[in-house]
């Protein structure tokens, strides 16, 4: 399920991120997605990817130069919580898209994962990037210790959006499976 719902938060930032853009990848991990951001943004473009850990800015940066685009990345070895002072001033309110896959990095330690904390502060930094009509996908996976917090956290940061003029979705697994949500920034 955690396949399909990554398929469809990409095909989400597919629809919207184009050439020249800016985007963010939250959770850089083994750089899946952040190869997926930089393809999309072009050689004009340029992805900020943040991760707190040594393993994962290494697995992304080994993936992006091989597939040739690491100039178009800038890998922050930081949590995303930092969003807010790393990424530079001109970046705020031109972010065209902002992706998280949150939990643990596949194939380390478990134990090191995302948390309710640093997502909230996180999101709710990504919110005040977008740019216009932007969209943010967040994936979260419930199925480990600090996974349900998260979920929860997320769902809270999300659903506090619907009052505005963000357009929220949201597609789940079955019981403690991902969630997925997506967010769109209003057009104006």
């Amino acid at each position: 399920m955690a396949g399909r719902l990554t398929a469809v938060a990409h095909a989400a930032i597919a629809e919207t991120l184009g050439r020249g853009a800016m985007a963010v990848d939250a959770t850089a991990g083994n750089g899946r997605d952040t190869l997926f951001l930089a393809d999309i943004v072009g050689p004009n473009g340029k992805v900020f990817a943040f991760d707190v850990q040594a393993r994962a800015i290494a697995a992304t940066r080994h993936r992006l130069d091989d597939a040739g685009v690491s100039d178009r990345v800038d890998l922050i070895h930081a949590g995303h919580e930092s969003m807010a002072a790393r990424l530079p001033g001109e970046a705020r309110g031109r972010i065209a898209a902002v992706m998280f896959n949150l939990g643990y990095l596949p194939g380390a330690d478990h134990a090191t994962t995302t948390s309710a904390e640093t997502t909230t502060a996180a999101l709710k930094t990504a919110v005040t990037m977008l740019a216009p009509a932007a969209v943010m996908t967040v994936i979260a996976y419930r199925g480990h210790a600090a996974g349900i917090p998260e979920s929860e956290a997320v769902a809270r940061e999300c659903e506090a959006l619907l009052g505005s003029d963000f357009a929220v979705r949201r597609a789940s697994a079955a019981g403690n499976g991902p969630v997925l949500w997506i967010v769109r920034a209003p057009a104006h």
